[in-house]
């Protein structure tokens, strides 16, 4: 394995970020590329820890001439987000700088199929300059993994509708419950941008053995040695199944009998009616039905009416749900996974 440190120039002197990038190289040209990252939301750990438990087996196949296909990783993808801290607080999601989500807004072609990258010394903004580099490193690979994670929970997946089912490999290598399917975007995610350079570059528009996905590992909490061995172990079965790696004692997995896969459009994200503290009455992998009650939002605690319930508009699987228990009137409470459209469904990411 190479690792290369690439320096980012800040926006003021005196000021920089180191990407670290790690290059391992295959044996077989024809065997399939893979470029993964992790924590572009820097506040969302679960994917470098399970790139800790990766690495050093993609290192050791490296050396036993086991690999392949060869793989370009970057477990820490924001430097910058990493660095932002206030009052203690991280604030990895949104660039301080322009307030920008540092996972929205990143380059995609144009109507002509140009797309038009910063470089390094580029006068714009960091976070522009890091996106438009990672798309660089992500170019030309046939497999495309984001490692991201919610607030709290399950292991899901964004995939686009053309490359499903086949990416269901993935999802039953990482044991996922849930697969959310989209077919157009206007947020221009790292996701978004990688597939429409990905599709730009399939020749005759065949996309066979593409893989490009936003992998949701469970939530921000969801940080511990066992949860992390088991998601190394699910990408390094995946790429076993790619044929990136070779392992003949690596057998392939089924997808979990209860897996839910729907267009994003029949995701509800259900709002807080008030403000006030969460009272949640289900958890992430819950089924419920239309009218159940799933939440209560207490305004004035020990009154009588002092609390507002919040009951499912239809039937569903309860995908995520907030972290923080204290809430305003009008944020999001939950995401619950319909098999119809939400009458409220939107183009474009489920959040800010």
């Amino acid at each position: 394995m190479k690792t290369e440190i690439e320096t980012l120039a800040g926006e003021t002197p005196g000021i920089a970020y180191e990407l670290v990038v790690h290059r391992l190289s295959g044996s077989d040209a024809a065997a399939p590329s893979v470029y993964i990252q992790a924590a572009l939301h820097a506040d969302e750990r679960p994917g470098p820890a399970a790139l800790h438990y990766l690495i050093p087996e993609l290192v050791r196949a490296e050396a036993e001439g086991r690999l392949r296909g060869s793989l370009t990783l970057v477990p820490q993808a924001n430097p910058v987000g990493a660095a932002q801290h206030m009052f203690s607080q991280h604030m990895g999601r949104f660039y301080g700088g322009n307030r920008i989500n540092f996972n929205r807004d990143f380059p995609i072609p144009d109507a002509q199929g140009v797309r038009r990258l910063d470089g390094a010394t580029s006068a714009v903004f960091t976070d522009r300059r890091l996106k438009s580099r990672l798309l660089e490193l992500a170019d030309n690979h046939r497999v495309v993994l984001d490692l991201h994670c919610d607030d709290e929970g399950v292991q899901y997946l964004y995939i686009p509708d053309r490359l499903w089912p086949e990416m269901a490999d993935l999802a039953a290598c990482l044991d996922a419950e849930a697969a959310v399917l989209w077919n157009a975007g206007s947020d221009c995610a790292f996701e978004e941008a990688a597939f429409a350079q990905m599709v730009a570059n399939a020749k005759g528009g065949d996309l066979t053995g593409h893989c490009c996905t936003t992998v949701e590992l469970r939530g921000q909490l969801d940080v511990d040695p066992v949860l992390a061995r088991k998601d190394a172990q699910g990408l390094y079965r995946f790429l076993v199944m790619r044929g990136v790696i070779t392992d003949d004692a690596m057998t392939a997995a089924e997808l979990r009998p209860d897996f839910v896969a729907e267009p994003i459009a029949h995701v509800e994200m259900i709002k807080a009616p008030v403000g006030g503290t969460i009272l949640y009455h289900v958890s992430p992998g819950d089924q419920v039905e239309a009218g159940q009650l799933v939440a209560e939002v207490v305004t004035r605690p020990g009154e009588p009416g002092g609390a507002a319930q919040v009951h499912a508009p239809q039937k569903g699987f309860v995908l995520t749900r907030r972290s923080r228990r204290f809430i305003r009137m009008g944020d999001d409470l939950l995401k619950l996974v319909a098999d119809r459209p939400s009458p409220s469904a939107r183009i474009g990411a489920l959040e800010d």
